[in-house]
């Protein structure tokens, strides 16, 4: 557009007018990009912070009153049925996830039979000592 107004084609008001208009949506569009990374990093945080509480659930849960361990379960199961014995409940979101991680995780444990920890399998059958053959 530059080169059409040192050209003629385009008088000086009309590219000032359209270059302040693109500038406006630049900022708008700067602003966006801005408000999401801001999103994105709050997004980790409270993953992070949500991650850290529920591994302290256990602990927390024990301390508590009646009335809280009931506002807790509230919180975080749904569609608890007592039949022929067995308690058996279904997680609400984001709980369900963790708690299929939990499970699995400690299904491949027994599987596994892990010695060394979660990062074994990151080069198997290596002491500390070793390098690794190609």
């Amino acid at each position: 557009m530059y080169i059409d107004k040192l050209d003629g084609r385009i008088d000086g008001d009309f590219f000032d007018r359209k270059s302040e208009e693109w500038r406006e949506e630049q900022r708008k569009c700067l602003d966006l990009i801005r408000e999401h990374q801001d999103a994105n990093q709050n997004y980790l945080d409270e993953g992070i912070k949500l991650l850290e509480l529920a591994q302290k659930a256990g602990t927390l849960f024990r301390n508590q009153s009646p009335g809280e361990k009931r506002r807790l379960l509230g919180f975080v199961l749904s569609n608890c049925v007592w039949k022929n014995g067995k308690l058996t409940a279904e997680y609400k979101q984001p709980f369900d996830l963790l708690a299929k991680n939990v499970v699995e995780l400690e299904a491949m444990r027994r599987k596994e039979g892990t010695k060394q920890g979660d990062f074994e399998n990151w080069l198997p059958n290596l002491d500390s000592n070793q390098e690794p053959s190609d």
